[in-house]
């Protein structure tokens, strides 16, 4: 991580030339280090789920508009992009495991304050508190698990973090629908006078505290001590995780890029195009168009809507978890097929299921009829077509635009800019995400039709994007590509 906030990935000659690295005690140990990690991204994914289940309940208890309501959903991502900008100093000046003990105790107190508020700015309050938590999870897991990890495993134990995300949405999915089905509705009481959307966030206490308490069962990433000067430190979590290798060296070799390894710099970023580079524009491209197309809604909203159009509460929340389940495993379809069959032909794939799913969404819901308060309800086969549709669009975008757009985002930026211009990136996704999630209970006052046929213009948009400015990178050494190269505006 650098001292801007953001993570600069360990070059190759950190881990690449490891002599010999031996199963057992020291596999065991890094896997368990990259596992410990990836809980916060099981939390970063629990968290942005677990209000899927309690939105409507919200807006109940509360009595609040459309916009309010959106605000309310969307909060966590003010909070997350604030993390995600601290957490790199904060990992930097007071370790890597601090910072992961930090956002589990952040996570604790969202939770519990979230669940316990009494009123709805409050409850934005302690939103916002989890969102920061989130934020720095996104940076700190991968991070600590690239420091950490031995080159010949590190893609395999990064993968963990995206996997853990999609269970974490899961679980928290699964647990809504666990905890209304017990209390009749989410707006019922179920233990000590709180109603169940309430136990919705006390339940992420449980991961909170797991996650911190292993995180103090785990080493200091060794990077980071070596920057310490903490040498002895370094040689024995070297040993733990590496094997027998030559520690010394190893130790002089990390010295050594650590040295040579310059600070990344927003002034890198100028260029001619509107102020920066072409390459960064690409970069905030990939990120924008990920959250335009409208993932979050399924995950934040889908249960409303889906009693919007008809379903009781119960059945929305078992819509829901199924949804989640399709997320899960299409993520490990990505993570099968990317680099058997490339970058840019997954994302061109996945734009033309989502366009096409979206746009059968857009039909159904603008041709549907409505009820006495003005709500769409869905006759005959249109139900059954929703739904396919909505599960296909998950399908198509969890085998491309979710983890295929963090991928080439790591890949596609030269050396010298890859920190500053991903940090940017992130950014404009964090914020992008926050548009879609706060402007969709009014989208969809308009109409869900005019919301889904908007998700499936930018689905199409997405796929003329990444026609014409997306660079393939399946098999390119990033070192073989010099920056000029890299920087120059794509074909």
């Amino acid at each position: 991580m650098s001292e801007h906030g953001t993570w600069t990935e360990p070059p190759a000659e950190d881990w690449g030339s490891v002599e010999r690295f031996e199963p057992g005690e020291s596999h065991g140990m890094v896997v368990r280090c990259a596992a410990t990690a990836a809980l916060g991204g099981f939390l970063f994914g629990y968290d942005s789920a677990v209000i899927n289940g309690a939105v409507k309940a919200i807006g109940d208890k509360f009595n609040t508009s459309a916009g309010v309501l959106g605000f309310a959903v969307s909060s966590a991502l003010l909070g997350a992009a604030a993390g995600a900008m601290l957490a790199g100093r904060v990992a930097d000046r007071f370790g890597r495991l601090r910072a992961m003990q930090a956002a589990a105790v952040l996570f604790l107190i969202s939770a519990i304050g979230t669940g316990l508020s009494p009123t709805l700015p409050i409850l934005i309050i302690f939103r916002i508190i989890g969102g920061v938590a989130v934020g720095a999870a996104s940076v700190i897991a991968p991070a600590y698990i690239a420091e950490i990890a031995p080159a010949r495993i590190r893609g395999r134990l990064g993968s963990l973090q995206q996997l853990a995300i999609v269970t974490g949405i899961f679980l928290a999915l699964l647990i809504d629908y666990v905890l209304a089905t017990a209390a009749g509705g989410s707006e019922n009481d179920l233990a000590l006078g709180l109603e169940a959307w309430r136990w919705m966030f006390i339940s992420m206490a449980i991961p909170s505290v797991l996650y911190g308490g292993l995180a103090l069962t785990i080493p200091e990433s060794p990077r980071y001590l070596v920057r310490l000067d903490r040498i002895s430190e370094a040689r024995e979590v070297l040993r733990q995780v590496l094997g027998n290798i030559n520690l010394d060296a190893k130790i002089t070799q990390i010295r050594e890029t650590m040295k040579t390894q310059a600070r990344p710099s927003w002034g890198d970023l100028r260029g001619p195009v509107l102020g920066l580079l072409p390459i960064v524009w690409v970069g905030i491209g990939l990120s924008v168009f990920q959250q335009f197309v409208g993932i979050n809604v399924i995950f934040y909203y889908s249960s409303i809507l889906w009693q919007a159009v008809g379903f009781s509460e119960s059945d929305s929340l078992i819509i829901t978890v199924i949804t989640s389940v399709v997320n899960i495993v299409t993520t490990l379809v990505a993570i099968a097929t990317i680099d058997k069959f490339g970058r840019k032909p997954l994302l061109l794939i996945g734009s033309v299921g989502m366009t096409i799913t979206l746009g059968i969404m857009a039909l159904v819901f603008g041709t549907a009829g409505t009820n006495a308060a003005g709500e769409p309800v869905l006759h005959g086969l249109q139900g059954p077509v929703a739904l396919l549709s909505a599960n296909l669009f998950v399908f198509s975008f969890g085998m491309s635009w979710g983890p295929v757009v963090w991928v080439l985002l790591g890949e596609t930026f030269p050396n010298r800019i890859r920190a500053a211009a991903l940090s940017l990136a992130a950014a404009a996704q964090w914020v992008a995400n926050w548009i879609i999630s706060t402007s969709f209970p009014a989208l969809k006052n308009a109409g869900l039709g005019l919301a889904y046929g908007l998700y499936a213009f930018f689905a199409l948009l997405s796929l003329l994007f990444v026609l014409r400015f997306v660079r393939e990178t399946r098999g390119q050494e990033l070192e073989s590509m010099t920056d000029e190269v890299r920087v120059a505006a794509p074909h």
